[in-house]
Parts: structure tokens; sequence; C-alpha cells
């Protein structure tokens, strides 16, 4: 045995101890993306906060806890008494006072579970033929249910609802937010309207597209002006949940009253087409 060895197993004896401490295993390096991570939010931390907007205004009234409404009533088509469908391929006229033009903002575009809506807008023809434009609009995220109720009132057992497309859209994403909500689904057996089908079979290949944006401005001669576009409603929303300012929220209600009008006008145009 070498004099090494021998001063090693003197050394274990004397202080008590069976063998060497084992070397620490070395940690594995983070991956350089998971490294920027973590630094990123560690400067986030050291950042204070931004303060909330003083500009917190939502038009209307606030009737349930985050949930307000508007109502304007302006003078908009003058529609007969019965409106022809048959540019929908339906066999009777129906009744102007029957239909309910709506149009819904939401969390995103690509629909699901994920997706809310966070303002719906309705709009319909009164007995004397003016127009009546309402908006419900959420500001917290408890409010849907209020707002889901609300509309569920506007509804009949004859309501004819017309939409772009809502079919596809609007209407599946409001079924599933009354599901999730265990409420009763107002929708379901009600007439539909989708305008952007026969708008698609008279003008498809003649402009450059179907969008509502371009049938109001082809047919009814609208140009709109400092309009929030609808992809940007998202954001504006829930920029206003963390405390920003409600401009785009308000540009939004704007953007929601314009397309219910456009919806009012491309129907009566659709309406007065020969057959």
């Amino acid at each position: 045995m070498s004099a090494l060895a021998a001063r090693l197993r003197q050394l274990r004896t004397e202080s008590g101890q069976s063998r060497l401490p084992e070397a620490a295993t070395p940690k594995p390096a983070l991956a350089p993306d998971v490294l920027r991570l973590i630094q990123a939010r560690s400067r986030m931390r050291g950042v204070a906060q931004r303060a909330p907007s003083s500009d917190r205004f939502v038009p209307g009234a606030e009737i349930a806890p985050g949930l307000f409404f508007t109502e304007a009533i302006v003078d908009w088509g003058r529609p007969a008494a019965l409106i022809d469908t048959a540019f929908a391929r339906w066999d009777e006229p129906v009744a102007h006072g029957r239909l309910l033009h709506f149009d819904t903002e939401t969390t995103g575009l690509a629909g699901g579970t994920g997706t809310r809506a966070w303002m719906i807008g309705a709009a319909d023809w009164l007995a004397d033929g003016r127009f009546r434009l309402r908006q419900l609009t959420t500001t917290t995220m408890a409010a849907e249910t209020a707002m889901l109720q609300t509309f569920a009132q506007w509804l009949q057992p004859d309501t004819v609802l017309v939409s772009y497309n809502g079919k596809c859209y609007d209407s599946p994403l409001l079924k599933t937010r009354y599901r999730l909500a265990r409420l009763p689904d107002p929708l379901s057996g009600l007439g539909h309207l989708d305008l952007l089908h026969p708008v698609r079979r008279h003008w498809k290949g003649v402009w450059e597209n179907c969008r509502l944006a371009t049938a109001e401005r082809e047919l009814l001669g609208v140009v709109r002006e400092d309009d929030l576009p609808g992809s940007e409603a998202p954001a504006a929303w829930l920029s206003y949940l963390r405390g920003g300012s409600a401009l785009n929220l308000r540009r939004v209600l704007a953007h929601n009253s314009q397309d219910l009008k456009s919806l009012a006008g491309v129907l009566l145009h659709l309406a007065s087409l020969p057959r």
C-alpha cells in the first residue's frame, strides 16, 4: 500500500467517514431560447406596471355589472311592409317587423370554444318604419352571461335573423356561448337570411371580393372614414380590460353600428332586384 493510500485511510478513520464525498453532478445547461425567456421575464418584473388610462368612458347605460346598453333610432331604408326574399330562394316574403339584423364582435376570428362574443349588435325596423339600433357591450369577462340573456329577450319565435356570414360564424359562436353558459339556445329554429351567399351569387368575379365593406361601397355608396377594421376589435377590447383607453372600444361600437345599417341596406337592395 502506498503512503498516499495509507494516509487517506487514516483521515477517514479519524473523521468517522466511511467514504470520500462524491463529486457533484454538473447541471445541464439551459437552452438559449429558454434562457432568453427567463432573462426577459426578470427584466419585466423590474419594470413598473403602466398606470390605467384616464379615458375609460364606455357609451350607454350599465344595465348589469360590466354590461353596457346603447340604443339609437334613425331613419334608414323605409322598407315595404313585406320584404321580397326571393333573392334568398325563399318562397314567401317576410314582414319587415320580423327581421332582426345582428352582428357580433369577438375575441378572435377563428371561432371555437375559446372564442367569446364581447359585443352583440342588433337592429330592426319599428312599426313606423324607423330603424332601431341596439348594442350590448361587456367590459368584464363575467358580464357575458347577462349579455346573452338580454339578447335572448330580443328574439321571438317568428324572428328572422339577418347577417353577413352569420350562418358560418356568428350564429354557431353564439350557440356555443349559450351552451357553455348553460342557457337555452334562443337561435335554434329561427329563420336566417345570410346575405353573403346571394351577394356571392350575383357579384362573385365582378367585384374584387364579396366582403361587406365591398358590398356597401358598391351597392350603397358607403365609404367609411376613420373606421377601425374588424380584425382589430379583439385587441381593442383586451386592451381595455387591461386598463387601456376606451377610444378604440368606442370605434368598435361605431364600426358595429355601420355594419348593422349596411346589412339592412344590402338586404333592401337585394329585395329590389328583378327576379
